[in-house]
Formats: structure tokens, C-alpha cells, sequence
């Protein structure tokens, strides 16, 4: 299938994780994709092994700078910019009366502030460009409640989904949508320092919690990158022009909205 057919894609954080995995399903879909990630090294593989239709791209959300040479570079090699996922994110955990300040800003600065900054980037060019795009922000179950432990993070998928439905409602005037992803329990190499930090704070043995959250998952498993890969693209795709400012669970039925 061929679903974008000539379109170009900027993934954040896509030298590894989910990031990849769209990656890959967009270039089978027919797309040119650049891998943009802080760690600059592992993109230059990702993009060495995916082949010719992906492009390294140097992307640190944090830096104006990083984020305006990134879409450049991006439309220097390609021509333009069709799809922005802003997938590059950070997780942390504390308990409300530990929460560092420092780890506090770090976060909120890639999870929000970076994909506030990298939307604003890419729509400026689609907006100059006049042939409308699609933006895709990844949420979380997380943005939907509160979990005890998990303050910063949580706060940061909410203003992420409420990020979504006033750049989507601002946008659409110009033929931009945006949505969002919003995945449950996703099971990856992130896991292990999500698992460690329960065992500490929950007095639970290592691997206990990853097991717990997966049998509690409705549909009996832990999410995988692949069970997020129909919805990249269908967002992605023309399919979904009359969607505007949604967030979309894809959780194995974690959470109903």
C-alpha cells in the first residue's frame, strides 16, 4: 500500500522506539521520512538501515535553534514537510513531595514546550507552502488522570492533548489537521525504568508492575509500537481530513472517552 504516496515526514525522537516504528510503516506507506533526534549518531544508522527515503536530521526539542536548522534541513533535502509527529518525550516519576524542580523543567521542556515549538515550526513552513499538512502529537493515557506518582508526566500528556485542540482549532483555516495518539501501556526498553521505579516506590520486585499493568490492560497484553502504527497513518493519510483538534486512545482499552 501506498497510502502517502510522495509525502514527507519529521519524526522526533525516531532513532529508536515507537519513533522508528512510525518511521518504517511510513516509508512502506510510501513516504520520504527524516529521523530527527538529539542522539545524532543512532539516527544516521536508523536512517542508514531504513533506506534511501530516510534522512538524518540533528533535533534537540529543547533549542529554537536546533528545532528551526532541523525543519530547514528537512525541507533542503526533501522540498517539504506534509506530516510532523512529535513523538520525542521524556518519562519521570516521584512521589509530589520529591519532585526536582530541575527534572520538573527538563521535562515539561521536551514533552510540551518541544512539541508546542516544533508544531509552530513545521505549520509556519505548511502555512507558507499553502498545501496544508498533518500534525500528529503523541499524548498517553497519563494526560487523561492523575496517578499518584507520576505528577509531572501526566501533566505534561494533558497539556499535551489540550496543545492538540487549540493548534487543531487554530490550524484547520489553513488545511492543517491536528491530533493526537493517545497509547496506553507501551512495551519497549523504556519499560525497565518504569519498572525499576515502581519496585522502589511500590516495594514490588522487578518485573512485578510491567507484569501487573499488562494483564490489566483489557485486551489481556501491553501495547506494542505496531498496535500504534494504523493510527500514525491513518492521521497521516487523506483519510482523515475531516478529523480536527481529536485525541485518539489506542490502548487495548485502557480508557474510554
Amino acid at each position: 500500500m501506498t497510502r502517502l504516496k510522495g509525502k514527507v515526514a519529521i519524526i522526533t525522537g525516531s532513532a529508536r522506539g515507537i519513533g522508528r516504528t512510525f518511521a518504517e510503516v511510513y516509508i512502506r506507506e510510501g513516504a520520504s521520512v527524516a529521523i530527527a533526534d538529539i542522539d545524532f549518531s543512532r539516527a544516521q544508522q536508523t536512517a542508514e538501515e531504513l533506506g534511501e527515503a530516510a534522512f538524518a536530521v540533528q533535533l534537540d526539542v529543547t533549542s529554537q535553534d536546533s528545532i528551526d536548522a532541523a525543519v530547514q534541513e528537512t525541507v533542503a533535502q526533501f522540498g517539504q514537510i506534509d506530516i510532523l509527529i512529535n513523538n520525542a518525550a521524556l518519562f519521570t516519576a516521584a512521589p509530589i513531595v520529591e519532585i526536582d524542580r530541575q527534572n520538573y523543567e527538563q521535562v515539561f521542556a521536551v514533552n510540551f514546550t518541544g512539541s508546542l515549538f516544533m508544531l509552530q515550526a513545521v505549520a509556519k513552513h505548511m502555512i507558507e507552502r499553502k498545501k496544508g499538512g498533518k500534525i500528529i502529537n503523541m499524548a498517553s493515557q497519563a494526560g487523561r488522570r492523575g496517578e499518584a506518582l507520576v505528577a509531572v508526566y501526566c501533566a505534561t500528556k494533558a497539556a499535551i492533548i489540550s496543545l492538540t485542540q487549540s493548534a487543531g482549532l487554530d490550524l484547520i483555516k489553513h488545511g492543517i489537521n491536528v491530533n493526537a495518539i493517545s497509547p496506553g501501556v507501551v512495551d519497549g526498553e523504556h519499560w525497565d525504568g518504569v519498572d525499576a521505579f515502581f519496585a522502589k516506590h511500590e516495594n514490588k520486585q522487578p518485573g512485578q508492575k510491567k507484569k501487573e499493568v499488562g494483564e490489566a490492560v483489557p485486551f489481556g497484553r501491553m501495547g506494542r509500537a505496531e498496535d500504534l502504527t494504523g493510527m500514525a497513518v491513518y492521521l497521516a493519510s487523506d483519510e482523515s481530513d475531516y478529523v480536527v483538534a481529536q485525541t485518539y486512545n489506542v490502548d487495548g482499552g485502557q480508557w474510554m472517552s
